[in-house]
C-alpha cells in the first residue's frame, strides 16, 4: 500500500451521542474500522491519521473521530474514569452509526480507549490494532519523561507552542525532522481553545481518589485481559519515550490473540512515522491476512 500525503475528500458529520456532540470524518467502503487518535495536546482524529485513511480507504469504510474531549467533539473528559469515559462514547458512535461491531484502530490514549471497549463488551469489536496503547503498566513504575511533558503541557506557566514543540520533537518522533512545523503549528492553534483550557482531556489524576482512578488506567491490573477474545495486533515503536515499549510484551503475554510487532527506530507515533509499513500491516491484519 502507498503512504498518502493528504487526506481524501471526507463526509463530516456531528453526532448527538448521548448529550454530547462527537464529530466524525469518514470514506471509503467496506468494513468498518474506526481510527481513534491519542491525546497529547491538540490532538484530532483526521491530523493523527493523515498518512493513513487514503490508504486504508481502498478497502475499508474509514471512520474517523475526534474523541470525546478534542477537535470538534464535545470538551470535557471524566477525570476519575477517562478511559471509560471516552470508551461510552465511542460505543454509543457506534450505535449512532448503527453499526453491531467494528473493528478498532487506536493509537495512544486511544488505544485505551478501543482496549477499554474491548474489555467492556468485546461483542461490539472485530479486530484491534493498537500503536503505543496507554494504560499498561501505569501503576508499575514512574512517569516516562514524555508522558510528563505531556501531562505538564497545560500546567506550570501554562501552554505554548515552544511547550508543544518540545513535546513532539523531543518525545513523540524518533526522528525529529520528520514533522513539519505546520503540524505543530495546526496543533497548537487547536491546544488553545479556551474549552480545552479550561478542561484539558488528559490530565494527571489528583485529589483523594487519585490512586483508584490510576489502578483504573492500569490494564494490567484487569483479569478480564487473560480471557479477551478480539484478535489484537500491538504495534509498539522500539524508541517510544511516551509509553515503554515493555508494554508491548506486558500485551502479548496477557492477550490469548494477540500478535506484537516491535517497529525499529521509531517512537510513539507508529502511524506517522512508519505510515508505509503501518498502513500494509495494518491492512492486512484487519482483513485477517497475516
Amino acid at each position: 500500500m502507498t503512504t498518502a500525503t493528504e487526506t481524501p475528500s471526507m463526509r463530516e458529520t456531528l453526532y448527538d451521542v448521548a448529550g454530547r456532540k462527537i464529530f466524525v470524518a469518514e470514506t471509503g467502503d467496506g468494513p468498518p474500522v474506526l481510527l481513534l487518535h491519542g491525546g497529547g495536546p491538540g490532538a484530532s482524529g483526521v491530523g493523527n491519521y493523515v498518512r493513513n485513511i487514503a490508504a486504508l480507504a481502498k478497502e475499508y469504510r474509514v471512520i474517523v473521530p475526534d474523541l470525546p474531549g478534542f477537535g470538534r467533539s464535545t470538551k470535557g473528559v471524566d477525570g476519575t474514569d477517562p478511559f471509560g469515559d471516552l470508551a461510552v462514547g465511542i460505543r454509543g458512535l457506534l450505535d449512532e452509526l448503527d453499526l453491531e461491531k467494528a473493528h478498532l484502530v487506536g493509537n495512544s490514549y486511544g488505544g485505551a480507549c478501543a482496549l477499554r471497549l474491548a474489555l467492556d463488551t468485546p461483542d461490539r469489536v472485530d479486530r484491534m490494532v493498537l500503536m503505543g496503547p496507554g494504560g499498561i503498566g501505569t501503576t508499575r513504575a514512574l512517569p516516562t519523561p514524555g508522558l510528563n511533558s505531556l501531562l505538564n503541557y497545560y500546567t506550570g506557566d501554562g501552554p505554548s507552542r515552544l511547550k508543544l514543540e518540545k513535546f513532539i520533537r523531543n518525545y513523540l518522533v524518533f526522528n525529529a525532522a520528520d514533522v513539519p512545523d505546520s503540524v505543530i503549528d495546526a496543533r497548537y492553534r487547536d491546544s488553545i481553545d479556551p474549552e480545552v483550557v479550561a478542561a484539558p482531556p488528559l490530565r494527571r489524576p489528583s485529589g483523594p481518589n487519585a490512586l483508584r482512578t490510576l489502578w483504573k488506567m492500569d490494564f494490567t491490573r484487569d483479569k478480564r485481559l487473560n480471557r479477551l477474545p478480539v484478535p489484537t495486533l500491538v504495534l509498539w515503536g522500539a524508541s517510544d519515550k511516551v509509553n515503554r515499549p515493555e508494554g508491548g510484551r506486558m500485551l502479548a503475554e496477557r492477550l490469548p490473540n494477540c500478535d506484537l510487532y516491535l517497529v525499529a527506530n521509531t517512537g510513539h507515533w507508529v502511524q506517522f512515522e512508519r505510515a508505509e509499513l503501518f498502513n500494509s500491516l495494518c491492512a492486512d491484519y484487519l482483513g485477517g491476512r497475516r
